[in-house]
Formats: structure tokens, sequence, C-alpha cells
């Protein structure tokens, strides 16, 4: 074994992870490539005469031959009933709710990872590699995802899911080159049979790059029960009917087929309604977020000392969520730590802020809501020195104190339990 160690490399075929299976090999390790099948591109349908992507004989091919001219094994593994219908079934899904998928980084988060992982430590690998331009570097005892040099070809979005135990084993090679420069290394190194290889942008169960025809292909019937929707404006005014609300997608441009005499995008997805709104570019700008499934990456988790030392050197609680909270444990911390807590009626908000706050009422149209939102924060930042608020604020603190602990929510739920079966 070298000195560097055994690592495993994804070797797809293309120049990039061809490039990066070579370097290694430089740099002293003990390189396996490995080249994994995750679909089966007879199931994809399409019209495209000719295989393309990652999962397909020539690039299969291709992988082999650079192995076998270099030096070190290559293996074919088939993964994809691994793979199975998880990453697909959620691709569709994303699409039938309104939304945009990136099937790269459910595949990176839940499948590619895991499956590599399990092949490098049946070969006695310590670490997988692969092609994607992207760094990792460590922060306080954390793997953390960087971006790569070349930023027209940063990666790094696709592997924000990747677990720790992960990144840990994982190396980059390529984070610190710039395409151009990867292709001449491939130039330099013999590997004229990938070089110039195009690269590849198509999904690789969507060949063609025809989502729209394997949408309806995976789903019976959509084409007719999605056909006649509406286009409007963000007044609601019709300007004409689309194909369906699956077919488009947050930002599309082109192929709308709406003569209106000047650029307009898609600005907004009903799947309910099955209705498009359509605006400028800048209607595009949004000012909420919703997320979910959340990886910080740097931080395992946030100490509850550390918070709350965090929070005392607070002064304002920002927070222009629309998101339907039942109560709100943030709004509880702020209140405890003394902050003036600016937010919406929304929801169970009222209820937990208990009149202590600076809260207005909610609005359903984003702009109009960050409009008023704005206003309130700039309205606290000016109070922010007034004796009497740094007075009502103790109270606040003396109230959420007293009323949100885990005593007095115990015995609530206790009390309102026995009521329950009591009534029963």
């Amino acid at each position: 074994m070298s000195s560097k160690g055994r690592v495993l490399v994804a070797m797809s075929g293309g120049v990039d992870s061809s490039v990066a299976a070579v370097l290694l090999a430089e740099q002293g390790y003990e390189v396996i490539g490995i080249t994994m099948k995750t679909w089966d591109y007879h199931r994809s349908g399409g019209n495209s005469a000719k295989e393309t992507g990652c999962c397909t004989v020539e690039s299969m091919n291709d992988a082999r031959h650079i192995a076998v001219n270099h030096g070190f094994k290559h293996f074919i593994v088939d993964i994809r009933e691994e793979f199975g219908d998880w990453v697909i079934d959620r691709f569709v899904d994303d699409y039938l709710d309104g939304r945009t998928p990136n099937p790269c980084v459910l595949c990176n988060t839940h499948i590619k990872w895991a499956a590599l992982m399990k092949r490098a430590n049946n070969l006695g690998c310590e670490f997988i590699a692969t092609g994607h331009y992207a760094k990792i570097r460590e922060e306080n005892n954390r793997y953390v995802i960087s971006r790569g040099l070349d930023r027209s070809k940063d990666q790094s979005y696709a592997l924000w899911g990747v677990a720790q135990e992960h990144l840990a084993r994982t190396i980059f090679p390529l984070g610190g080159y710039s395409k151009k420069e990867i292709r001449q290394i491939a130039q330099d190194h013999g590997l004229l049979n990938v070089a110039n290889k195009p690269d590849s942008y198509e999904i690789c169960f969507v060949p063609d790059d025809d989502y729209r025809r394997f949408l309806k292909d995976r789903v019976e019937g959509l084409e007719e029960k999605v056909k006649g929707g509406t286009f409007v404006d963000k007044d609601g005014n019709v300007l004409g009917r689309h194909e369906g609300y699956p077919f488009y997608t947050i930002g599309q441009r082109r192929g709308l087929n709406l003569p209106m005499g000047k650029p307009v995008y898609v600005t907004h997805i009903n799947p309910y309604t099955n209705t498009i709104t359509i605006g400028e570019k800048e209607d595009l700008i949004e000012t909420t977020l919703t997320a979910k499934e959340l990886n910080f990456i740097k931080y395992d988790s946030v100490p509850n000392d550390e918070m709350r030392e965090n929070l005392k050197k607070m002064h304002i609680l920002a927070y222009p969520c629309v998101w339907p909270e039942t109560s709100c444990i943030v709004l509880m911390e702020a209140m405890s730590a003394k902050l003036l807590c600016v937010h919406s009626s929304f929801a169970g908000l009222p209820e937990t802020a208990a009149n202590w706050t600076m809260m207005y009422p909610v609005h359903e149209v984003a702009n109009d809501h960050a409009q008023i939102f704005a206003q309130n924060l700039f309205n606290a930042v000016s109070l922010l020195d007034d004796d009497a608020l740094q007075q009502r604020l103790h109270m606040q603190k003396q109230y959420a104190d007293a009323f949100y602990n885990w005593d007095v929510r115990a015995m609530q739920w206790k009390s309102f339990l026995q009521g329950l079966a009591n009534a029963t």
C-alpha cells in the first residue's frame, strides 16, 4: 500500500473524474477506480439516438481504459437497486408540487456517498474521491464544504447535504484547478479519449434532457390532467393559456409563447389552481425563504449555554416569519433574553407574544409584508434607548421566565390531558 493510503475514485468516464484519478495516483495514493451504474438508459425513454451521460457503455469503457493504461484497478458496480426510484420519485413530486428539483443534491446526500463508502470499506480504502470542483477544509473539528477555485464550475452547492462522517474521508483533487487547466492536464497525460469531452449537464435518468417528456412518461395521463391552465399577471389578470404548470419553472423566460412585447418571466407557480404568474425580472426578487432538512455543516449543534450568552448580546429579534407556528420557541427564548421582538401576527405568534412584543399584521403579498416589516424594524431601532422600553423588556423577561418553562408547560399539559380523560 502506498504511503498516502488507498483511495476509491468515482470515475464517470468524463474528463474531470479521469484527471482526479490520475492526479491522486501521481500524488502517491493507491487508486482504485469505480464506475457506478445508477440508471438503466433504456428505461428513460426519449428519442435520442445516442446514449449520453454517466451510465453509458461508452463512458464505462473510457473509465476502464484510463485505469488500465495508468496501472490501477477499476470496477463497474451496479447500484440501480440502491438508487431505485427514491430520487426519481422526489424529482417528479417536486415538479407536481410546483417546485424545481435538484436531483444531484438528493443523490449525493442520500445515495451516492453511502454507496461509495460501502464499496470503499469492502475494498479497504481509507478515502473516496470524486471529480467535483469543490474543496474541504477543517474548522472546529468539523469538515466544511468550500467553493472550488473555478467559480464558473463550482459544485459545492450540490454537496451541502453530505454527512460529516463521509466528508471526513472524502478528497476533491480538482478544487484548486480551473476547467481549462484540467483539460490541459488530460492532454498532457495522454487522456485523449476524454480530454475534449463536452461537459455533461443532463440528469442521468433524463439523458435526452427533456424533463417534460420524462414527466409525461412517468405520470400516466399527466398531460391531460394539467393542460389548459392560465398565465396571469401579479394582479390576477389572465394573459393566456399554458400547457400545464409542471412543465414550467420559476425564472423561466423562453418557451412561454406570450406576445408581451418585452421579456417576461415565471415568478410563481400555483399547483392547486394550475396558475402561473408572469412578471418582469425584478418580480423574481423574493424577501422570504422557506428551508427544511438543514445541514449546518460547520456546527453539530449550538450548545444552550452558548446560545443564551449570544442572545444576551443582541438587542432585537427580527422575525418576519410566515410559517404557521403553533407556538414559537424562538420567540420565547428571545423574550426571556430581554430582546425587543419584531414579528408578524401570523398563526400562533400573538398567543406566544402575549402583547409584550412589537407585532404587526401579516400581509399575504410578500412585498407588502416586507415593507411593513422593514418599517417596524426601523421603529424598533429608534426605540432602543428609551428607558420605558427597557423597563418593559425587563417585565417581558419576567413573564417569559414565569410561563415559558418546562415545569409550567408540563403542568398545563397534565391538566389538559386529565380534562380529556375525565370528559371521555
